[in-house]
């Protein structure tokens, strides 16, 4: 992530590549007109229920529900020094940076940019986002043992994934406890940890040049990750919260869309939304596109009676959970990118104004 906070804090808008907007969003549309043509069926509207429909605007409702306990969290963590209208702009630009990204890269130094531009140092921003991150990390070590034990109850990872999908849920479930337990370890239990890793891996020679400075700003983070841990018990617990209230709120949508469409078994459907949200995590491609269409499917599509139905599901899940974020998150991350473009302005004419002075007075 260091990489890419440095890169970042010299010029966002090398962050912000129209590349991958283009093919996240070109996948996720090329990926739902595969499903509805291979699932549409003329006259399918005509099943439609009117008293079912409320539950798109709902769907709606709950996924701004969820943009706002992220905010919230955000808020939270920066001990409400953050605005609202700040705090929400932080997670709008790390969400769409997320969803336009691949999952190697993540929204995170985004985020932390965003946080800069707010006031925060650079070390304080680190380990906000850090810190965030964790909390993320701490829900999905929850959320593995109930997928866990309801595997022996519910056939949570659907019979067609066949072995391989399987496996891969489980590795997938190994993975994030492992990153977990790190996660912690680095964060609640041994900040010091995370400097050192960090001073050695920018010893290496392609790396050096930004020792100096990233040694400083590991300081700020190891302080400020120290501050944190003195915060009391009910500070985890309540941001802890904030971060499972948004995950709940994720994993609720597509059961959410699909019952706008027709019945469906609601529990099996909220435990295969959690286990697919899981395995978005790894999806390769800028923000998940054309995979967690795929994955959609994969899990919920066998609860679907009218298969006809499949697409459509996918097509309002993705533009209630996607399309609308990316939306909000490319206003705020402009907003930043502006507002860097300014104040970098400022600094050149204020340096301009000071080498003038200075070569008058020589004069």
């Amino acid at each position: 992530m260091v990489n890419s906070d440095e890169q970042i804090q010299e010029d966002p808008k090398k962050y912000f590549s129209k590349k991958y907007l283009f093919i996240s969003i070109a996948l996720s549309v090329a990926t739902m007109g595969f499903l509805i043509y291979y699932t549409y069926t003329p006259g399918v509207l005509k099943h439609l229920r009117v008293k079912r429909l409320p539950g798109i605007v709902l769907a709606i409702v709950v996924s701004f529900l969820r943009l706002w306990f992220v905010a919230a969290k955000i808020r939270y963590l920066s001990e409400k020094k953050l605005g609202w209208m700040a705090s929400f702009r932080v997670m709008l630009s790390w969400d769409f940076t997320s969803s336009i990204t691949p999952s190697t890269i993540g929204g995170a130094p985004m985020a932390t940019y965003a946080l800069t531009k707010e006031g925060f140092k650079l070390g304080q921003s680190t380990a906000i986002i850090l810190y965030s991150v964790l909390l993320d990390q701490l829900w999905f070590a929850l959320a593995i043992p109930i997928l866990v034990v309801a595997a022996f109850f519910y056939e949570v990872v659907p019979d067609n994934t066949g072995m391989i999908g399987h496996a891969s849920m489980v590795l997938l479930y190994i993975g994030l406890l492992s990153y977990a337990g790190l996660m912690a370890y680095g964060v609640l239990k041994n900040p010091n940890a995370i400097k050192k890793v960090v001073s050695v891996v920018f010893k290496l020679p392609f790396l050096r040049k930004w020792q100096e400075t990233v040694n400083a700003e590991a300081d700020n983070l190891v302080e400020y990750s120290h501050e944190l841990r003195k915060k009391p018990a009910s500070f985890l617990v309540n941001t802890f919260l904030l971060s499972t209230m948004s995950w709940l709120c994720r994993i609720a949508l597509p059961t959410i869309v699909v019952l706008s469409l027709l019945p469906v078994d609601v529990i099996l459907s909220v435990l295969r939304s959690l286990a697919m949200n899981l395995a978005f995590l790894i999806m390769p491609t800028p923000g998940g596109s054309g995979g967690v269409e795929g994955l959609f499917a994969i899990f919920q599509g066998p609860l679907i009676d009218r298969k006809a139905f499949i697409g459509l599901a996918v097509f309002a899940w993705r533009i209630i959970s996607y399309y609308i974020t990316v939306g909000l998150g490319m206003m705020a991350t402009t907003w930043y990118i502006n507002r860097s473009v300014v104040d970098n302005f400022e600094d050149l004419t204020e340096k301009t104004v000071e080498s003038d002075l200075s070569s008058s007075k020589s004069a």
